[in-house]
């Protein structure tokens, strides 16, 4: 992610746990100058979380929030939720002159 631009980071809560490698992804992307972090869409995966929870996902840092069980509408989700993100951040967007997600 340091490396090379990253539009999307969708991470499961279960990944790499000997390692901890979902909480060091999420630092990674906590860490970033809120410039960059504005430029990526945060996507976590859950078992026990519901799917586009707006609170459990603000309180996770995170941009939104997809179940395991709704895997299988992983395209329609991202689709909604990316297109409202675009939506708050158009005016911010066209100001800096950069283009949506």
């Amino acid at each position: 992610m340091r490396e090379s631009h990253v539009d999307v980071v969708i991470l499961d809560q279960s990944f790499d746990p000997l390692d901890q490698g979902a909480a060091f992804v999420t630092r990674e992307v906590n860490v970033l100058r809120p410039a960059q972090r504005r430029r990526i869409f945060f996507v976590s995966l859950s078992s026990s979380k519901r799917t586009m929870d707006a609170h459990a996902a603000f309180l996770q840092n995170v941009n939104i929030i997809v179940n395991h069980n709704d895997l299988g509408a992983l395209d329609e989700i991202l689709e909604r939720a990316m297109r409202e993100f675009n939506e708050l951040y158009k005016d911010f967007n066209a100001a800096c002159g950069l283009a949506a997600l």
